[in-house]
């Protein structure tokens, strides 16, 4: 693999502001792309989380120091009007795309764990599916038509498990399990609609992913992280988010990615297949992990799988 192998190529990540999409921005920009970052939280804007440190500015100026050319354009998904005005300037500055990472979530603080839908505050869940599903949809509809004009465009559908592991298994709650599961489908009939015109879809999950909410959740820092396993040992697991944008990386620069088309893939799964690593140097794979907690009679050191 070349040092910087998207070089040329052009992304678009929508929800670039923090935690996934960030990393996955930063991570295409190392490795040479031009990267539209997109999202509400641009400054003097606040997004689903209210008024936070992290700009989608910010986030276009790290990858540019990472290698690339990092553009930050503010809007809402969930308005098709904006969404089509940034596929009209990709196109009016591009031509064309290379690569979509659909990662626009903003639910955390919308799903209640384990609480019955009919319990459940509707409207938070109504709009945790809006914003999961419907944002996905929005941006699909209008930047499919600029990635198909190139051979061997990549889009990424970001959501929360594989499609193996969440098949048997309740996620959270009505609401979260649902939206989660629609991502994971969304993948596999992006796959259909785009491998007979040459471009490959696939669903991506990080792991437990060291997010800059998560830090402040545990009252860590990423260089300070594993001081949080003293009070939560699975935490032992978890991972930054330049690991899963390592594995957008991977993907995008892989020939032969078409192979993988309609399905969907871990950060720690896809880096046993392409040898990449976390920034640390480790490979956590918190999903073997979590299925082999599952069987346990004890605990289960998650040292062992990274």
């Amino acid at each position: 693999m070349t040092e910087q192998p998207l070089k040329g190529k052009v992304a678009v990540v929508a929800g670039a502001t923090r935690g996934a999409g960030r990393g996955i921005a930063v991570a295409l920009g190392a490795a040479g792309a031009t990267v539209y970052g997109t999202g509400r939280s641009a400054e003097g804007h606040q997004g689903e989380y209210g008024q936070r440190p992290e700009t989608l500015e910010e986030t276009a100026e790290l990858v540019t120091a990472a290698g690339g050319h990092g553009i930050a354009v503010r809007a809402d998904h969930l308005v098709p009007a904006e969404v089509a005005a940034v596929a009209a300037r990709v196109e009016a500055e591009q031509g064309g795309l290379d690569i979509l990472v659909n990662d626009i979530w903003g639910g955390e603080q919308l799903f209640a764990w384990d609480r019955p839908v009919w319990e459940h505050d509707l409207d938070k869940g109504l709009r945790l599916l809006r914003l999961a599903v419907e944002t996905h949809a929005i941006t699909s509809h209008h930047l499919l038509p600029l990635l198909v004009r190139r051979p061997g465009g990549l889009v990424v559908e970001m959501t929360d498990g594989t499609a193996e592991y969440n098949g048997p298994r309740y996620r959270n709650s009505f609401f979260y399990d649902v939206a989660k599961t629609a991502v994971l489908r969304m993948a596999f009939a992006l796959g259909h609609e785009l491998g007979p015109r040459g471009a490959t879809a696939v669903a991506l999950t990080p792991g437990w992913m060291r997010s800059e909410l998560m830090l402040e959740h545990f009252g860590v820092t990423e260089e300070t992280w594993r001081e949080a396993t003293a009070a939560e040992p699975q935490f032992g697991i978890s991972e930054s988010p330049a690991f899963v944008g390592r594995a957008v990386v991977a993907l995008a620069a892989d020939p032969e990615v078409a192979r993988f088309n309609g399905t969907s893939h871990s950060s720690g799964g896809l880096a046993r297949e392409y040898g990449f690593t976390d920034l640390d140097g480790s490979r956590p794979d918190a999903f073997r992990y979590l299925v082999d907690v599952e069987g346990a009679d004890g605990p289960v050191d998650p040292a062992g799988y990274r």
